[in-house]
This record gives C-alpha cells, sequence and structure tokens, in this order.
C-alpha cells in the first residue's frame, strides 16, 4: 500500500493545503494528514477543531486520515510505515527551507519529500494571512472551504 503524509499546522486548513491533499491524493493508496502540534504556539483553533475540520474537507477523497501530532516528523512516519512525505511549494523561497528539511528527514529515516508546485490560484496563500484579513473584516471565503470559513467567522465573531 502506498502511504504518504502531508504535515502541518493548518490552523485553519486553506484551499492551498486542500489542493496540495487532494492530488497526493489521487498519486497515493492513503494520504495521512499530520496536524503537527507545536506547543510554544497558540493556535486560533484548538487541535481537535481543526482535526475535524480536515477531515470534514477530506472526506470526500476517501482515502485520507487526519490526526495530531508532536515531535518529529520522521518519528510520526516510522511509527506508521510512511515512506513520503508531500509538501506544497508556494515560491521559491519556500524551497530553501523545504530542501533543508527534506535533506534532513532523509538523513534520520530515509524518508523521500516529494515537492509538489502549488496552484498558481494560492501561490501567495497561506494560514496566517487568511487569519489576519479574516481579523480586519477582509472577505476569505474564496481562499477556504465553506466549512473552514464558517468556523472562521464563528471564531472571530464576524459574518
Amino acid at each position: 500500500m502506498r502511504r504518504a503524509v502531508c504535515p502541518g499546522s493548518f490552523d485553519p486548513i486553506t484551499n492551498g493545503h486542500l489542493d496540495i491533499i487532494a492530488r497526493a491524493s489521487k498519486l497515493y493508496d492513503v494520504v495521512h494528514v499530520a496536524v503537527m502540534i507545536n506547543k510554544s504556539k497558540k493556535g486560533l483553533f484548538p487541535i481537535d477543531e481543526r482535526i475535524d475540520l480536515i477531515r470534514e474537507v477530506t472526506s470526500e477523497f476517501g482515502n485520507v486520515e487526519v490526526e495530531a501530532f508532536h515531535g518529529l516528523l520522521v518519528d510520526f512516519c516510522k511509527q506508521r510505515d510512511i515512506p513520503a512525505i508531500v509538501k506544497g511549494l508556494r515560491a521559491v523561497s519556500d524551497f530553501d527551507y523545504e530542501l533543508q528539511m527534506a535533506q534532513m528527514n532523509h538523513g534520520l529515516s530515509g524518508v523521500e519529500t516529494l515537492f509538489v508546485p502549488t496552484n498558481p490560484v494560492y501561490s501567495f496563500l497561506s494560514s496566517s494571512l487568511v487569519k489576519e484579513v479574516a481579523t480586519w473584516g477582509g472577505d476569505v471565503s474564496h481562499l477556504i472551504p465553506p466549512a473552514v470559513h464558517r468556523a472562521l467567522a464563528a471564531r472571530l465573531g464576524t459574518s
């Protein structure tokens, strides 16, 4: 069975994230979405709510499993016998950092990283940007799935 992981904080999941997960789901039998926990950061959404939202918006793919993880991504991969990490790249600046991570992960465990160029429609998109624009009342409904938009509006007290 071909397995891969798409890691991230997904606070919240965006259409850019969803595009990468959807594309990975066509290439692999099972795609694990690892919602990485960074205890030094306070997220807008609690981990459990992020997981629920991701499960909801990926349910149509039929081969996506979602769970939280704290620690090294390579340990997540080892524990689940996952040989590949799938990462989306928005710009050249992403590549510099992600290449270093890929080389470290491969050196630590032999896990391969596959880079998927992001859809140009989402090349500027990040969870941080979505949260910032939404906080100031900007319309982000076209950047996130409808369920996520409803949750974000409820969290921020906007419509």
